[in-house]
């Protein structure tokens, strides 16, 4: 399939999940606009975005979602992308549901509940916030659990986190949130969670 290393116009990325953690993507918002112009090249080239070529020829990411609505915010106009698949000739029912049986869709909304494939928004600006998606993120970069290959692990992570801690803490005290995530990521409940480092020793 084709690459394109530097060239896509932004506004021609279609989303393919429903939701986004605001606080991870502007951490890397904030990240973007201090980096230098050399640095974002080299931002650009690390996440390269996977996309499939859907009706219309527009291009749905699967992956980088945080990464491409930060630089959305920035106002970048570009990005880089490979081509996993070419569905452009499918209809559009058809090719949901080849993205949704290939695990390159997430259609579950901020309440983690499954939705239609018909609501996954048409624009990033349109994604709701999902707060323990931005938790497990964290998690990850506190090495509480591990990053790993596994379609949409992370949330998985925040799927489990939204069962055992209240909304209210969350909104009130993200930091108290987020510690008692990271005892949580150690529990044997979370063992069969992608990415799990183990319980803590004793």
């Amino acid at each position: 399939m084709k690459n394109y290393p530097l060239g896509v116009p932004m506004k021609n990325l279609r989303p393919t999940q429903m939701t986004i953690g605001f606080r991870e993507v502007e951490r890397k918002r904030a990240h973007w606009s201090k980096a230098s112009a050399k640095k974002r090249i080299g931002l650009l080239h690390l996440h390269t975005v996977p996309v499939v070529i859907g009706p219309k020829t527009r291009f749905y990411i699967t992956d980088h979602h945080h990464f491409v609505r930060a630089l959305e915010l920035a106002g970048a106009e570009e990005i880089a992308v490979y081509v996993l698949a070419d569905l452009s000739k499918l209809p559009k029912d058809e090719f949901w549901t080849f993205l949704d049986n290939s695990d390159w869709c997430h259609a579950y909304n901020a309440a983690g509940k499954r939705c239609a494939l018909s609501e996954i928004p048409k624009a990033f600006a349109k994604m709701q916030d999902d707060p323990y998606r931005s938790i497990a993120g964290e998690l990850i970069r506190q090495g509480a659990c591990a990053k790993n290959d596994h379609a949409f692990s992370e949330f998985l992570w925040a799927d489990f986190l939204r069962h055992r801690i209240d909304s209210a803490l969350v909104e009130a005290d993200f930091d108290a949130a987020l510690a008692k995530a990271a005892l949580l990521a150690t529990d044997q409940d979370a063992s069969n969670l992608p990415g799990w480092c183990g319980a803590r020793g004793g």
